[in-house]
């Protein structure tokens, strides 16, 4: 029930100036009266995109500024989290939010932030950020999904014709999928990098049930066979039967952190693939609640070697704590 305000930073990277002394060659195309452009350099004022240090300039400044001219505390566990007064504000590169339970206090921030001379724009209350879509019901659910990033998929995937069929789950619980290095080479038919790229963002964002073969088939990136194309496509085809779906956060007071893992022991076992260490590996799942809403997941394999299902069961618990604990 905390109101929410989306801002946004005009030009945000040229905002800071340059740190240091900085010269840049004059681009071709352009003239100078009484000279050749070969002798001549431009000095840099502003900090512009295209450098390396670009953002970090950028952002050293902005914390600068929030923090000694508009108030703000800086979070000792997320340095792109900000505090002030009842006010959360979370920032990412020049997109953010505001959000605080006393709307005054977060007009009173933006006027402060606008004194500061920091060259903003308000984008309403919050409803897309990051491509996510942010759906408050009237009954107190916030509704996160991606429906864009799947349509861009299902493009890639060449899954958007009107007579695709779909499937009911992510993957087969039938087959395991490895390396298959006796099987035929991925024919390049899409990008499988960049599939897998957004698959990444969309798991982690609002789809915690395409975790295990979100991570199954990025392991086999670098050289992937038919069988990881067709476990894609059958991904593909779920996420298509499920464009809408995403995750639902139902805040439930007094309800404190909660965390909940599960581990199998040697599950990726291939006798065919005795060769590879990474079958004897056990892989493990979590996720950590706050308020009984889901914060983070993470579906991934042991850098260990566990020796039993009891093992394996522990490296879980460690690895899902060091997540929490900080939290």
């Amino acid at each position: 029930n905390w109101h929410t305000r989306q801002l946004d930073y005009v030009l945000a990277f040229p905002q800071a100036p340059v740190e240091k002394e900085l010269y840049l060659y004059i681009p071709k195309g352009f003239d100078m009266e009484g000279g050749d452009t070969k002798n001549f350099v431009l000095k840099v004022h502003r900090n512009i995109y295209g450098q390396k240090q670009a953002g970090r300039v950028w952002n050293k400044y902005l914390t600068n500024k929030l923090v000694k001219e508009v108030g703000f505390t800086q979070s000792d566990v997320d340095e792109c989290v900000f505090y002030r007064g009842k006010t959360m504000y979370a920032l990412y590169t020049d997109n953010s939010i505001l959000a605080g339970p006393d709307v005054d206090e977060i007009n009173e921030i933006i006027s402060d932030m606008r004194k500061a001379k920091l060259d903003i724009t308000e984008e309403g209350e919050l409803e897309d950020f990051l491509g996510v879509n942010i759906d408050r019901k009237p009954d107190g659910t916030i509704h996160l999904t991606q429906p864009h990033l799947i349509d861009q998929i299902l493009d890639d995937l060449r899954l958007n014709g009107d007579n695709v069929t779909t499937k009911k789950t992510p993957a087969s619980s039938s087959r395991l999928l490895s390396r298959h290095s006796d099987s035929e080479p991925f024919d390049n038919s899409f990008n499988f990098r960049s599939v897998i790229g957004k698959l990444n963002y969309l798991e982690k964002s609002t789809r915690s049930d395409i975790a295990y073969i979100t991570h199954q088939c990025a392991r086999f990136t670098t050289a992937p066979k038919q069988e990881h194309a067709q476990a894609l496509r059958w991904l593909g085809r779920y996420l298509r039967e499920t464009r809408t779906k995403g995750t639902i956060l139902r805040p439930v007071k007094g309800r404190d952190m909660e965390v909940y893992v599960d581990a199998d022991f040697s599950g990726n076992w291939d006798p065919k693939e005795t060769w590879d260490v990474d079958t004897a590996r056990s892989r493990h799942g979590y996720i950590i609640m706050y308020a009984g809403c889901p914060i983070l997941w993470k579906s991934q394999m042991q850098t260990e070697i566990a020796l039993s299902s009891t093992e394996s069961e522990y490296c879980g618990l460690s690895y899902a704590l060091r997540d929490a604990i900080p939290i």
